[in-house]
């Protein structure tokens, strides 16, 4: 089982690091993987003039799973798009047919303090995330930029899902809806959107194979604000590109840190790319300050879902959960009588509890 490693920019090889030590340890426990490291986002392009180098590429289509930090930084951001950094996670996205990204939110009973909200809010919430990654606006054309009639200049772009790009995510939602609290709530903007009128419309007749799940509608404006107001209603959400984008982010504060939600970007075939939800972080990049749970949870996610390793996921994450039981935090987790640590401190906390 190979693993394609790119840790990316900022914090990317700070947690990254941290993650490979926990897989390297089970891997000295028996479990059969292989690594091979390629630079990725700006580190692609410093070396290669491409933020999705062709021998980048190449390794992750060959690999059975990639294992992905965080891209981006100010020091790229005068670039023409195509070079950008986040271009090269659209790119990899498309060219491996990761159309699905699962973004699990789980409030472990130690952060509840953490969170923002009230503990009767949000204690015991456990809620996925399914975001379509391939469609809708940021990969619709045309794009651009132009003058219209008037002489002013605008940019444009274009919000499009095809009806097999909607049957396919609708399908993810609803079988994973069928192994949880079989509920689905799928969220668009119909109201306004022909395309959210659309997607409602195929959402709706998909929902015919699966009469055991519960299927709901919700306009996006109103799942951001339920997500606050009564966060445990949800079971599973399904949703196009970039309202999963947003409604992601949202629901990662629930949690209490950004720094703690993992997600997989998954194809038709199984495999995967995982990787935290955060970004780069060039802030606090190389001050061993990062969270590196997420990216250590993704690992979990990577075995569960591409390797079929249950057994080895449940082993991280329960080290995780110990870790977080024994009091270990990073500053954007920290509380009063906590443990305070650093990236590394903590990633070697996780390896003491496998």
């Amino acid at each position: 089982m190979k693993i394609a490693v790119l840790a990316g920019d900022g914090i990317g090889p700070e947690i990254v690091g941290q993650a490979l030590k926990v897989l390297r340890r089970l891997t000295a426990d028996g479990l059969k993987l292989e690594f091979e490291e390629a630079p990725f986002g700006g580190a692609g392009f410093d070396a290669h003039g491409d933020p999705l180098p062709p021998s980048t590429l190449k390794l992750a289509k060959e690999a059975d799973a990639v294992l992905c930090g965080a891209v981006g930084g100010p020091k790229y951001d005068a670039l023409p798009r195509p070079q950008r950094p986040e271009q090269g996670i659209l790119r990899i996205r498309k060219e491996l047919g990761l159309f699905a990204n699962l973004r699990p939110a789980v409030l472990y009973p130690e952060l509840v303090s953490a969170s923002t909200l009230k503990p009767e809010v949000v204690s015991g919430l456990d809620l996925m995330i399914i975001r379509e990654l391939t469609g809708d606006i940021y990969f619709g054309e045309p794009r651009g930029r132009r003058d219209n009639a008037r002489g002013e200049r605008e940019g444009y772009d274009t919000m499009l899902y095809s009806e097999p790009e909607i049957r396919r995510i609708a399908e993810v939602g609803f079988q994973t809806a069928m192994k949880r609290g079989r509920k689905l709530c799928s969220v668009d903007k119909e109201n306004v959107l022909e395309t959210s009128r659309f997607w409602r419309e195929i959402v709706t007749d998909v929902a015919k194979q699966y009469p055991e799940v519960a299927l709901s509608h919700m306009y996006v404006d109103n799942a951001a604000m339920q997500l606050v107001r009564n966060p445990k209603q949800f079971d599973v959400i399904v949703t196009g590109n970039i309202f999963g984008d947003i409604l992601s982010d949202e629901a990662s504060m629930l949690t209490g840190s950004i720094g703690m939600l993992p997600s997989a970007s998954l194809n038709s075939g199984g495999g995967g790319l995982y990787e935290p939800i955060h970004g780069s972080a060039p802030d606090i990049a190389g001050k061993n300050i990062a969270n590196p749970l997420a990216t250590i949870l993704s690992t979990a996610m990577m075995l569960r879902y591409t390797f079929n390793k249950d057994e080895w996921a449940y082993r991280v994450e329960a080290a995780v959960k110990n870790v977080l039981a024994a009091g270990y935090r990073t500053p954007d987790i920290d509380e009063p009588g906590a443990r305070k640590v650093g990236t590394v401190e903590m990633g070697d906390a996780v390896v003491a509890a496998l």
